[in-house]
């Protein structure tokens, strides 16, 4: 029984020490509720030339999707090196139409070999089976 009680009185001396308003037993420090101010309303910008973005449409500040995918693959545009520049110079401009004069069956091509017939015709894969062999 005196230890039911002890325990009642210790239950509810901490549900009190809950309740204190001026005591600070605890060292909390509390928000004043009557020291609270109102803000003053948002107003809207004066520049009325504005004018609202298109939905779906791209925000004019932020790259392109492909920019962003080359940012991240790359790190961004890096300078080319002499061998580049120079290789890209000898190679020149290529002609407009290139690319349906490719598949004219007048155009001529050139013979890479086995090694280039092989690759091409190699069966699709995940590359487990991969290997590499360096002739010599």
């Amino acid at each position: 029984m005196r230890l039911k009680s002890a325990m009642l009185v210790l239950a509810s001396s901490a549900m009190l020490a809950g309740c204190t308003s001026g005591l600070n037993i605890f060292g909390r420090d509390r928000p004043d509720e009557m020291a609270v101010s109102r803000q003053a309303p948002l107003a809207v910008p004066p520049d009325f030339a504005l004018t609202p973005p298109e939905p779906g449409a791209p925000r004019p500040q932020e790259p392109t999707a492909s920019q962003q995918a080359l940012e991240a693959l790359f790190g961004g545009p890096a300078a080319r090196s002499g061998v580049e520049t120079s290789a890209v110079m000898k190679a020149g401009t290529a002609e407009a139409g290139i690319r349906t004069a490719v598949g004219d069956p007048d155009t001529h091509t050139v013979d890479k070999g086995v090694v280039t017939r092989d690759i091409v015709a190699a069966p699709e894969g995940d590359g487990r089976n991969a290997q590499a062999v360096i002739p010599g």
